[in-house]
């Protein structure tokens, strides 16, 4: 079955403002912890396709007169129509199986045999017990339930009507049980996600790459799995499914992927699981962007002060311990280096990551342009908090979009996969030594649905 194939399809998300200076250094930013949330429909009429594609249609032939201790009885037994499948409160799986009997029976002594036919119609019904184990298989015990007669087979021999019921159920009894085993057989043969569940592990290590403009990378490393007991309802199997994941993001060269394993550790059941989920993820901003930012926004602007001009000549941005620090070149008025330095929060109005706590000092030759310090230093400090900040709007517009796009399609023939993206956004701005990371707080839902095996 092809629903665990996927089961760890990720997201891809569009990444602004992503650079690489030196063209093929790695920056890896910090580990993410999150969880991924998926419900997982899998339709019983699913089940019941892979069982009726195993059972051919002539279930049982018996060609003898002579066997059974000379019976003189013949029987061939077929399906009329597909078996189906329904889903019980009890954590069962009923099947039903409609039947079509053909029987021929001979009534005589010393060897002279008189031969008579019927065709007649009965459901035979089983009970299937299904368990999900924690190692990737299912496991089944099916039962017989008995069976109902459409009309009893009885011979017409004129005068004489014989009943043959007896006999007939005594071959129905046989192929019930015998049925029973092929049942258990095929599902136990087709629903071992054991190897899918590693095709899936390893293609989800793979890194993915979320911005061909930036050469940025997003790796992703499962930790485990947890999944909720299954549900059975009238026509599905439902389940929840929980991956615990780090997500590192990294600009430059591809990194290379985790060591591909030969089976996968075994989940965890737990008993509720939220239908929504917040994933983490990041967006890296080199300082080598946000000086080129800087710089689109203040290289050569100028400030009036005492009916003079102080104008920027050069800016860059970098980090210091927790701080984004600005260092503006200026001349004119006041001619010397500006050190502005604030602490990186998201401004959810302005939609940019933005400066708080801003601290201001001057380094300069000329004593009495310290003079006019506090003027320019209110100046320029109001300058870059109303105006200076990264912008985080494409990021939300374009992650979202491409968020939702991987989440509804169907990777694989019969595999559907539908979702959506409540709400996205900047959340903890953290400082590294290259630049800034925005932890990014994703709200969605996710499902899958499985048409066709």
């Amino acid at each position: 079955m092809k629903i665990f194939k996927i089961l760890f399809i990720f997201l891809s998300i569009g990444i602004f403002g992503q650079s690489n200076t030196s063209g093929d250094a790695i920056y890896n930013f910090p580990k993410v912890k999150s969880s991924i949330t998926m419900p997982v429909t899998i339709p019983l009429s699913e089940v019941s396709n892979m069982i009726n594609t195993s059972v051919k249609d002539m279930i049982f032939q018996d060609d003898s007169y002579t066997d059974n201790n000379n019976d003189q009885f013949k029987v061939k037994i077929w399906k009329t129509r597909p078996i189906r499948l329904v889903g019980d409160t009890n954590q069962n799986i009923l099947i039903e199986v409609p039947l079509k009997i053909w029987a021929e029976k001979g009534i005589g002594t010393l060897g002279v045999y008189t031969y008579q036919e019927t065709t007649f119609e009965t459901v035979m019904y089983f009970k299937t017990a299904l368990s999900f184990k924690n190692n990737w298989t299912v496991s089944t015990f099916t039962q017989p339930m008995g069976f109902k007669w459409v009309k009893k087979p009885v011979l017409d021999f004129g005068k004489i009507q014989i009943p043959i019921t007896s006999l007939v159920e005594k071959s129905l009894k046989e192929q019930q049980y015998n049925f029973c085993k092929t049942i258990d057989k095929q599902m136990a043969s087709q629903l071992n996600f054991q190897q899918y569940a590693v095709l899936a592990w390893n293609a989800f290590s793979q890194p993915f790459n979320i911005s061909e403009e930036y050469n940025t990378w997003l790796k992703i490393t499962p930790i485990n799995v947890n999944i909720t007991p299954l549900k059975f309802y009238g026509n599905q199997i439902d389940t929840n499914i929980g991956i615990d994941i780090f997500s590192e993001t990294y600009t430059g060269t591809k990194p290379e992927a985790s060591q591909p394993t030969k089976a996968v550790m075994d989940f965890n059941f737990i008993p509720l699981l939220a239908h929504k989920f917040v994933l983490k993820t990041t967006a890296n901003i080199p300082f080598s962007e946000a000086t080129h930012i800087a710089r689109k926004m203040f290289l050569n602007k100028e400030f009036d002060i005492r009916d003079s001009k102080v104008k920027i000549t050069d800016i860059k941005v970098y980090g210091e311990a927790n701080r984004i620090m600005i260092e503006a070149d200026t001349e004119g008025y006041v001619k010397g280096t500006a050190f502005i330095s604030g602490i990186p929060v998201y401004d959810e109005t302005k939609r940019k990551i933005v400066l708080s706590d801003t601290k201001f000092r001057l380094k300069t030759v000329n004593i009495l342009q310290k003079l006019a310090t506090s003027l320019f230093k209110g100046k320029i400090i109001k300058m870059i908090e109303d105006e200076y900040g990264i912008p985080t709007s494409e990021l939300e517009v374009s992650s979202k979009k491409s968020i939702e796009d991987a989440f509804n399609k169907e990777y694989y023939k019969g595999l559907k996969m539908t979702g959506k993206v409540f709400n996205l956004k900047p959340n903890q701005v953290l400082i590294n030594n290259s630049g800034i990371t925005a932890v990014i707080d994703t709200d969605a839902n996710l499902r899958f649905t499985l048409k066709g095996f």
